[in-house]
């Protein structure tokens, strides 16, 4: 099963995040949110963010185990870019170029496994009287 977590338009350069994100790659992400609390670079909090959307994501929509997750991959995309200017001489102008990524977080994991223990004590459960007169 497959938990994907997006984050768009965050406020720091791809190339950043990219050196953060090869640190963690190959880790468990529980274990990576650890790291990046002790990491400090710009990129580890937005990092922080999406890895604990895709780990809630995982637990709550997929029923998945925490402790079964991995990291498919991450993938850091170049955003759209704010232009700037730097006034030089002579009345001319320098382009800055303000840049944004987008960090997308694609988990693997198992699905929880129900017992057979619980389909028995529905079988074996005696099924409730009606209201009214026996026959």
């Amino acid at each position: 099963m497959q938990v994907i977590a997006k984050a768009n338009n965050i406020r720091v350069s791809p190339e950043k995040v990219r050196l953060v994100v090869d640190q963690i790659k190959k880790m468990e992400p529980a274990r990576s949110m650890v790291v990046l609390k002790l990491v400090h670079k710009s990129s580890a909090k937005p990092l922080i963010k999406v890895i604990g959307s895709a780990i809630a994501n995982a637990k709550n929509n997929f029923g998945l185990d925490e402790q079964s997750l991995a990291f498919k991959s991450i993938l850091v995309g170049i955003g759209p870019m704010f232009k700037r200017f730097q006034p030089v001489a002579r009345g001319r102008a320098h382009s800055i170029l303000k840049r944004t990524s987008h960090i997308t977080v694609i988990l693997e994991g198992e699905e929880k496994k129900k017992t057979e223990a619980t389909k028995e004590t529905k079988k074996l459960e005696e099924p409730k009287e009606k209201n009214g007169t026996k026959s």
